[in-house]
């Protein structure tokens, strides 16, 4: 049994009031998970000596905006274990009304700057981390364009960024 269907039987055995869904995408396992205890299962998921998920390789959202999904916005974090060369993927969902989850920043050094991007690009908190602001778009910025209901050309506020002229 490979790593990625082992983490699914211990998630359905260890975190079944967690579990929302779980499956194969693209040859590659996956669960759907509750965002209450996403501290605890991928700690379980990393320190595991069977399992071994010791490397974040991305951390993203998705905002599933009238498209069904049990809550419209959602974490996705893609774990690796360079022990075993398998790759998984656990999917948090995050509600509108209270767009938040615990910051795993504790969990991998490699968080907290990801989850600086979701904040600023969704705006998606995360409780916990160290140093919650925005990574990409300046402080005085006022939306967050990668929410589906964002408006494709912006509200205005490039004509407000700062101009620079020449260079090279």
């Amino acid at each position: 049994m490979d790593a990625a269907a082992a983490a699914v039987e211990k998630i359905v055995a260890l975190f079944p009031d967690m579990l929302i869904a779980q499956g194969q995408s693209c040859g590659q396992a996956y669960v759907d998970v509750r965002r209450d205890r996403i501290v605890d299962l991928l700690t379980f998921l990393k320190s595991d000596e069977e399992l071994a998920f010791d490397c974040l390789t991305d951390l993203t959202a998705l905002d599933y905006l009238n498209q069904g999904a049990p809550e419209r916005f959602c974490v996705v974090y893609q774990l690796t274990s360079l022990r075993n060369g398998g790759n998984f993927r656990v999917k948090a969902y995050v509600p509108e009304d209270d767009p938040t989850i615990d910051s795993v920043s504790g969990v991998w050094k490699s968080a907290p700057w990801a989850e600086r991007e979701v904040y600023d690009l969704f705006g998606i908190e995360f409780r916990g981390h160290p140093d919650l602001k925005r990574i990409m778009l300046p402080d005085y910025y006022t939306g967050h364009p990668l929410r589906k209901d964002y408006p494709l050309r912006g509200l205005g506020e490039r004509d407000n960024f700062p101009r620079t002229v020449g260079g090279t």
